[in-house]
């Protein structure tokens, strides 16, 4: 995204923990929980996107000093990056959201379905794709509007830079609702390699999950794949059309874009 930005003659500031140098954007050390970073990656800017600590069940405790600060600093304009299962209010990320309207004349909040990268990136999903054959979920036959990363970025930059207000409550997702059996179906078909998915109750899923996750984490994302079973996440939205002029990526594109990508 920054990239992005910096293509469009924007003067661009890459905030992250190594301080890893973006396209044409200057890059400075940033921790969400160092506050001693903070005043560097705030200088001079006026809107900001902001990505939570991952992993972190609450972050508005870290995250809430540092957008009090960057209002006081001069930026009257934030775009965050939160979840299409998590509503303004909610827990985690939704704690932030409901705090953006009190705080900068401009905000949106940019609420993407599931990741098309999870399945062909470094994912848990995209690991068992390549080494066993296989999705893990406790979906059942629940239904996802998966969205490209892309997608995100370009409604990102769209919302940090459009003259009127940064949009509000953003839910973005792909083209088409998919089940995992599905997504497994398209993937298989695309690759040439045959993916199935293996349904497990949410019970073993947590389970699981707590093997190599803290406990309450765990639960967290075992219940969203829940709610995703219950009907939670079967929508699609026109968000990433309306804002950048184009249809999203659907998964079949996605997937023969990051074959080719990798000479495959």
């Amino acid at each position: 995204m920054a990239g992005l930005l910096a293509g469009r003659g924007l003067r661009v500031r890459a905030a992250s923990r190594r301080a890893s140098p973006v396209a044409r954007s200057g890059a400075v050390r940033f921790d969400w929980y160092d506050p001693e970073t903070f005043e560097e990656a705030l200088r001079g800017v006026d809107r900001v996107h902001l990505v939570p600590p991952v992993g972190d069940p609450v972050p508005a405790t870290v995250m809430l000093p540092f957008l009090e600060r960057a209002r006081a600093s001069g930026v009257s304009r934030a775009v965050l990056l939160g979840s299409s299962a998590i509503a303004s209010g909610g827990p985690a990320v939704g704690q932030v959201q409901q705090a953006l309207p009190g705080l900068f004349d401009a905000w949106a909040v940019l609420r993407p379905s599931w990741f098309m990268q999870n399945f062909t990136g470094d994912h848990a999903h995209a690991r068992s794709i390549r080494e066993h054959g296989t999705i893990l979920t406790a979906t059942g036959a629940g239904r996802v509007a998966f969205v490209d990363a892309d997608d995100i970025a370009a409604v990102a930059v769209h919302a940090l830079t459009a003259d009127s207000d940064a949009g509000g409550d953003l839910v973005l997702t792909g083209p088409e609702a998919l089940s995992y059996d599905e997504a497994a179906a398209i993937i298989s078909e695309v690759t040439g390699r045959p993916v199935t998915h293996r349904r497990m109750a949410h019970e073993q899923l947590r389970g699981r999950l707590a093997g190599i996750l803290p406990p309450e984490f765990a639960a967290v994302l075992a219940g969203l794949d829940r709610s995703i079973a219950e009907g939670a996440e079967d929508r699609v939205t026109d968000t990433v059309e309306r804002l950048t002029g184009r249809p999203p990526r659907s998964l079949r594109a996605h997937l023969e874009h990051a074959m080719t990508a990798v000479g495959g």
